[in-house]
């Protein structure tokens, strides 16, 4: 996470374009199996939560149309699904890998998701207020926790 978050406060200091932020993410999220969370206290062997994987990154933009294009053009991404009300556009190759958001401000990422294993929403909530963490859902991140940065880390099943 720390490799994110770091990514994030380059770019919003201007010192990363917005491409060279996506390639980090890209990066990032193909060697998903190495990623993990931080948390409050070291997981157990058999604990509720066990990171598999990066499961996709979500980017508010100002061009949905354009960053489709976009992403369809460089990365052979293709539309997955698309929830039009709230102007939302998911991208990727069998399973979405990108999620794009028309909606200020723009250029964020405004959340991850991380895939765990076995997966059971109640028993995840109740590991994650026992690690001190306070579970929320809502639109821009589905469920999730909030990581020291303030970066919203979506937890879906893997």
């Amino acid at each position: 996470m720390e490799a994110i978050s770091n990514l994030v406060k380059r770019f919003e200091r201007g010192a990363l374009t917005r491409r060279e932020l996506i390639q980090g993410l890209t990066t990032l999220a193909a060697a998903g199996g190495t990623a993990s969370a931080q948390v409050a206290s070291a997981p157990t062997k058999d604990a509720a939560i066990k990171a598999a994987k990066i499961d996709h990154v979500s980017i508010q933009v100002s061009d949905l149309p354009g960053s489709i294009a976009f992403y369809e053009k460089m990365f052979g991404l293709t539309v997955l699904s698309e929830d039009k009300p709230n102007e939302i556009v998911r991208l990727g190759t069998g399973k979405v890998l990108v999620s794009l958001h028309h909606k200020n401000p723009t250029g964020l990422v405004d959340h991850f998701a991380i895939g765990v294993e076995k997966f059971d929403r109640e028993s995840v909530t109740r590991e994650l207020k026992a690690r001190g963490a306070s579970p929320e859902d809502n639109l821009d991140a589905g469920f999730h926790i909030k990581d020291p940065a303030g970066i919203s880390v979506q937890i879906v099943g893997a």
